[in-house]
């Protein structure tokens, strides 16, 4: 299974390739499946499978924030030890779905302190006591509310929480000094998003949640997203924190309008496009109205 998997992804990652007509098929197989990307002030960006990561090295030590997969968060952590024989300071999760915190295992006896919000560690426990996966978590050992900080080095690391949004426990995490913020899940870029209502999420609160994220950064902060519809623009700019908030609003406008208008949920998902909306793409645009439905039909 897992050989026909490989397989599999090697032949559609090349013939992807093929297509950009830029390199030569012996170098586009030589090529990496991840990204591995210095930004600025020792902050940089790792992506291979799942929700993108952002890591950072100074002469104190490593800190970390979200970690993919077990066999991903092995492999950035050897790609980290290669630049840097310090200590890992800190792992901080932006939120608690899988493809941010499964890799936490692989930090087990290397990381010294674990952090994430209060209700990110809520839903973790939550989910891994439902799957019995429970041997399979490192949980957070230090939480948070609204803020939080830390020093690691000359770099200061805040974590601010901004209400509900994506789950019921997303943090924006900001490198002060490098002044990058990973902006987790609140943000998939041009890509249409999971709402996790199970997990306490809000389409309604999320463009608040966003309208706050602008008023605390600015202009000049370079954002990581969770995820992107163009992989290369999982890194980005206060525009498209803009442009993601006015999705979430026209995405709530729509929905709002359908069930005033006395429309069955079915015939709200039978849209293609949110109105007002031409930039976003992929697939799942049902997932945010069915999302929609529920939070703004629920009694």
């Amino acid at each position: 299974m897992e050989r026909r998997k490989f397989l599999k992804n090697t032949a559609l990652t090349a013939a992807s390739l093929a297509l950009l007509g830029k390199k030569s098929f012996a170098s586009m197989l030589a090529d990496p499946v991840y990204q591995f990307k210095p930004l600025r002030n020792n902050v940089g960006m790792f992506a291979e499978q799942g929700g993108t990561i952002a890591w950072m090295i100074n002469k104190e030590g490593i800190v970390v924030v979200d970690a993919e997969f077990p066999d991903q968060a092995t492999h950035l952590i050897g790609l980290l030890k290669k630049q840097s024989d310090l200590p890992f300071e800190w792992l901080i999760n932006t939120h608690h779905h899988g493809d941010h915190t499964s890799g936490n295992i692989s930090f087990k006896g290397i990381v010294n302190k674990v952090a994430a919000h209060e209700n990110s560690l809520a839903n973790q426990t939550a989910v891994a006591v439902k799957n019995k996966t429970e041997d399979k978590q490192l949980y957070p050992d230090t939480t948070f509310t609204d803020k939080w900080k830390i020093k690691v080095g000359d770099e200061r690391i805040s974590a601010h929480y901004f209400g509900t949004g994506h789950t019921n426990g997303d943090a924006m995490i900001h490198f002060e000094h490098a002044n990058i913020v990973h902006a987790g899940d609140l943000v998939f870029n041009r890509r249409y998003p999971f709402v996790d209502n199970s997990a306490g999420a809000s389409v309604k609160h999320w463009a608040a949640a966003l309208e706050k994220a602008r008023k605390k950064f600015d202009k000049d902060t370079t954002f990581v997203f969770g995820h992107a519809f163009d992989p290369e623009k999982v890194i980005g700019t206060m525009d498209d924190v803009i442009a993601m908030q006015n999705f979430m609003e026209k995405l709530e406008d729509y929905v709002a309008g359908g069930i005033k208008a006395g429309k069955t949920k079915e015939d709200i998902l039978k849209t293609t496009a949110i109105p007002g909306i031409t930039d976003w793409q992929g697939q799942g645009i049902e997932r945010g109205i069915t999302a929609a439905y529920e939070e703004l039909t629920r009694g």
